[in-house]
């Protein structure tokens, strides 16, 4: 479905047309959720999340200023609720290691890749993207999935754009290196 702006739908809200509400919810549920399951690791919890967050941003949404656009406040508001519902369940969370291959250049686990089929590539993606820690999944998803931009994923995250920059750039960098490790096993 093709969705207009948000503003006209926030327009439509604040003129009384409650059920225009629905297609902001529709257009940003996938990405919410995914925002909040990234951090909490847990399905249900993601879940009530989302729904408090949607619910929050119902009721508050006659303070937004669109001064930024509705997705990057709207995701702020989801990523500090699901951060202080990590906070209060005290989760302990362990960074794993990253694999470091000297053995391919760039270029040949590149060459590599696109010699394989387009859905074992996706499988190999998802399986690569499933060892990076929670808070490097939730950036690259939100740069790539969400297609925010650095200073967008800044506000998100309270991050430096800077930081994001870095950040993005040795998450690429852990992907690239999973990816080798994989194409190394596919080989031999």
């Amino acid at each position: 479905m093709k969705y207009l702006d948000d503003n006209h739908y926030i327009d439509r809200v604040l003129d009384g047309d409650v059920a225009a509400y629905a297609m902001l919810v529709a257009k940003h549920k996938n990405l919410v959720f995914s925002i909040a399951l990234k951090i909490l690791n847990n399905r249900e919890d993601a879940e009530e999340v989302a729904q408090d967050c949607f619910l929050k941003v119902f009721q508050a949404l006659k303070t937004f200023e669109k001064k930024s656009k509705f997705s990057t406040w709207l995701y702020r508001i989801v990523y500090n609720a699901a951060i202080s519902k990590t906070r209060k369940k005290k989760l302990e969370v362990v960074p794993m290691d990253s694999y470091v291959i000297d053995n391919y250049t760039e270029d040949e686990v590149t060459s590599g890749i696109d010699d394989i089929d387009p859905e074992v590539q996706k499988v190999m993606i998802q399986r690569a993207m499933e060892k990076l820690t929670d808070d490097d999944n939730l950036l690259i998803t939100l740069f790539y999935k969400g297609e925010n931009s650095i200073e967008d994923i800044s506000n998100i995250t309270g991050l430096s754009m800077s930081n994001v920059k870095v950040r993005l750039h040795r998450i690429r960098k852990k992907l690239h290196n999973e990816l080798a490790v994989m194409m190394n096993r596919a080989i031999i």
